[in-house]
């Protein structure tokens, strides 16, 4: 079961106006946030992500499929939206935590969270990264463009020397 204040945080997003991917993004936050305290882990960032955007499906927000999901993805997000604001058997929801607690915690290191964000962009292609990238710009706004190219330079420092 999702934490109060991540449902609270989703539910604002989405009187916000804001897409379901940022409403998701609260329950993909959380789910990170709790794998790196030792909850439970997963086998992959990709597992962490999916294990989040689960949940999500469950509380009600109107994610749809990917595009390129497999059969058995479709399946189970299809079931998900179905049973969405019901609880999950308390019986499921133990054998689940049971099987995660054994997992790896080290692919929620921001590293891990890098390498997969950089992937995922390369799998997208260079238009789609050029029109989400103009998509943030707007979004920003002049405060939120000084900041960001204030902490690009820092880091640019910092790998060069």
């Amino acid at each position: 079961m999702p934490e109060k204040q991540t449902l609270k945080r989703a539910r604002r997003d989405r009187r916000q106006g804001k897409a379901p991917s940022t409403q998701a993004g609260e329950f993909v936050r959380e789910e990170i946030h709790h794998i790196r305290e030792g909850k439970h882990g997963a086998r992959s960032t990709k597992q962490a992500i999916a294990i989040a955007l689960s949940k999500a499906r469950r509380a009600g927000v109107k994610l749809g499929t990917p595009k390129r999901a497999s059969s058995r993805t479709r399946k189970s997000a299809r079931s998900a939206q179905r049973r969405a604001g019901k609880q999950p058997s308390p019986r499921r929801s133990r054998a689940m935590l049971a099987r995660l607690e054994h997992e790896r915690r080290d692919v929620a290191t921001p590293k891990a969270l890098a390498r997969f964000a950089r992937q995922t962009a390369r799998a997208r292609g260079p238009t789609d990264r050029r029109r989400a990238a103009r998509r943030a710009l707007r979004t920003k706004g002049a405060a939120g463009r000084r900041a960001a190219a204030r902490k690009a330079a820092r880091t640019r420092r910092r790998r060069a020397g």
